[in-house]
């Protein structure tokens, strides 16, 4: 048995909140197999706010700028700082692979390599760390999880409850759902009136409903305003503080049997990994590489939009010729793989996942 590293690096430089969720489970993963040592993480804000108070954390890091070559300069500075035993990184472009190799710390700068199309890619991540034996095969069946304080855990329950409905008499109060419309890039949005139609359609079933407001730093006149351009007032604002508020919201939500419904972004898989039943949106991205699964027990329901689109490219996502402009091959006026995702089938999925609803709704039916 080979002895623990003592100074390990993880860089993920790749920009979305999303995919650093994904590698939680490899940042857990090293810390429980190098117990005592330092694990410091290098990443993008607002993402990297994720990991501070992880007790699996030492240290977060990020560029000091956001110009032209600030990762680099970032990694650079990590390495000076304190030279890592071991350093792993999903990051490839800019030579950060090179540069980390040159020094000396025993390195994985690939954990992209030769992908299956149908291999989720945190999956991905751990098998590749098992296989070079830095983890062990129970680590590759853990699943992201957000690590909360008792005060944010205290302060999410708080928050939620404020925005829920006066208390009901037992038994007769639907779990709460939380719908976010922002996708981040205009390839993942679903049509704005597909999301007033399955509001309208929870409402009349008695769910409270939810949309995430802008942090609390920018104020509430930008939270509501971003809610009206989308809902009426069926749909109440949760704020939050920034990030881990957000995260603890999700949790409170998971915690009455709600659910959190949204696309393929970054807030979603927060929600996920703050164990909150979920539903994901899938257009352009494959569900069999991106999505959620079940985690732990909470479930999750991944609707994949237009599977037999042509132009989809399961293991090069940003090669797609819709990826960075959202103009779509097959339709002038959107993708089509988010316009094939229908209201039914999220509603569907809503009632399934819902902890305290049957397994069928009979409003299904039609």
């Amino acid at each position: 048995m080979r002895e623990p590293y003592r100074e390990i690096l993880v860089v993920d430089l790749l920009g979305g909140i999303g995919d650093l969720v994904m590698l939680l489970p490899v940042v857990h993963g090293l810390a429980r197999r190098n117990p005592g040592g330092s694990l410091r993480v290098l990443t993008h804000e607002p993402g990297a706010a994720l990991l501070r108070g992880d007790p699996a954390v030492t240290r977060v890091l990020t560029p000091r700028h956001g110009g032209g070559g600030a990762e680099r300069e970032a990694v650079a500075e990590a390495l000076a700082a304190r030279r890592p035993d071991l350093a792993i990184t999903t990051t490839r472009y800019d030579g950060i692979p090179d540069l980390l190799a040159a020094s000396g710390a025993r390195c994985v700068t690939d954990l992209w390599r030769r992908p299956p199309p149908d291999e989720p890619v945190g999956e991905r991540y751990l098998r590749i760390l098992l296989a070079e034996g830095l983890l062990r095969p129970e680590d590759a069946l853990v699943r992201p999880a957000v690590r909360l304080t008792a005060a944010e855990i205290a302060y999410g329950e708080s928050t939620l409850a404020r925005r829920l409905p006066a208390a009901t008499p037992a038994g007769t109060a639907r779990p709460p759902v939380v719908l976010i419309t922002d996708a981040g890039m205009d390839v993942k949005r679903w049509p704005a009136g597909r999301w007033r139609e399955l509001a309208a359609l929870l409402a009349r079933r008695g769910h409270p409903l939810l949309t995430p407001g802008a942090p609390r730093e920018r104020g509430p006149a930008d939270a509501a305003h971003a809610k009206d351009a989308v809902f009426g007032p069926d749909v109440a604002v949760l704020p939050h503080r920034g990030l881990r508020g957000l995260a603890a919201c999700f949790a409170a939500v998971g915690r009455r049997g709600g659910v959190v419904v949204g696309g393929d972004t970054g807030p979603l898989r927060v929600a996920a990994a703050a164990g909150a039943a979920a539903v994901g949106l899938f257009g352009p991205t494959w569900a069999g590489r991106y999505g959620l699964g079940s985690r732990d027990g909470v479930g999750s329901a991944d609707l994949q939009g237009l599977p037999g689109c042509p132009h989809r490219r399961p293991t090069a996502i940003t090669e797609q010729p819709c990826w960075w402009t959202a103009g779509c091959p097959l339709s002038p006026e959107g993708p089509a793989c988010m316009a094939d995702i229908s209201v039914a089938s999220v509603a569907r999925a809503v009632t399934r996942l819902c902890s305290d609803l049957p397994a069928h709704h009979p409003a299904d039916d039609g």
